[in-house]
């Protein structure tokens, strides 16, 4: 893993945002994020989502010669942090303008055979109790599909804040935890979700090509986890 500071030249949009971050009062950011944020939902949940080109959009095709929907997605499906780019047609979709993802509040137990997230474990304020929740919701003997950014192929390095996306509250590598920053979702799942049975686990590095640290990574560069709810 390596490091350093950028040679790029930067941009006179980013320029003026950091100078401004720079001279004006922190509640005054906080304010404009939060109407930006109330404006944006109003907006959603009047016309909806547009559609989207997202990381579930580029493991399609990988995902089709793999036999993964005729696997694991199978009846009726929740695609949770959806964003506009949907899993598949026999999935609804599940984001903001709909309720907290990391609560499922208004949704029973038991009520997908498969649920589906990608790249939004690593937003929640909560990561164990979104995972607890994501997986009550999932039918026995259905699948939970967990689809997140891999530290190493994303990241490119080791602490936070990510590079790419400020909002992210943690990082992940497969197999291992290694604090404070990087949580190892195959532990992570033992620890909140033991009865869970991992159907398969890898990283996703598909038309990965790009190792800059300061450069944003092509292709993909996840962490794909399917677990299959136990028949009770």
């Amino acid at each position: 893993m390596t490091s350093g500071s950028s040679s790029y030249p930067v941009s006179p949009v980013r320029g003026l945002k950091s100078e401004l971050r720079r001279i004006a009062p922190p509640r005054w950011w906080r304010f404009l994020r939060e109407v930006r944020s109330t404006a944006r939902l109003v907006k959603l949940r009047a016309v909806g989502r547009p559609a989207y080109v997202g990381e579930t959009a580029k493991a399609h095709t990988r995902r089709l010669r793999e036999g993964f929907f005729e696997k694991y997605c199978v009846g009726r499906g929740l695609d949770i942090g959806y964003g506009g780019d949907l899993l598949s047609k026999n999935c609804i979709g599940w984001d903001l303008e709909h309720g907290d993802a990391q609560l499922l509040d208004r949704i029973g137990d038991e009520s997908f055979d498969f649920v589906y997230s990608s790249h939004t474990l690593e937003h929640v304020a909560d990561a164990c109790e979104a995972l607890r929740n994501w997986f009550r919701v999932v039918k026995a003997g259905g699948h939970l599909i967990l689809f997140v950014p891999d530290r190493d192929l994303y990241e490119k390095k080791l602490a936070l804040p990510s590079r790419w996306n400020p909002d992210h509250q943690r990082f992940f590598l497969l197999d291992r935890d290694e604090p404070p920053d990087t949580i190892g979702l195959l532990p992570l799942i033992e620890r909140v979700v033991p009865e869970a049975a991992v159907v398969s686990a890898h990283r996703c590095g598909d038309g990965c090509t790009l190792v800059d640290p300061m450069v944003h990574s092509d292709g993909e560069y996840s962490i794909e986890v399917l677990l299959r709810k136990p028949l009770q």
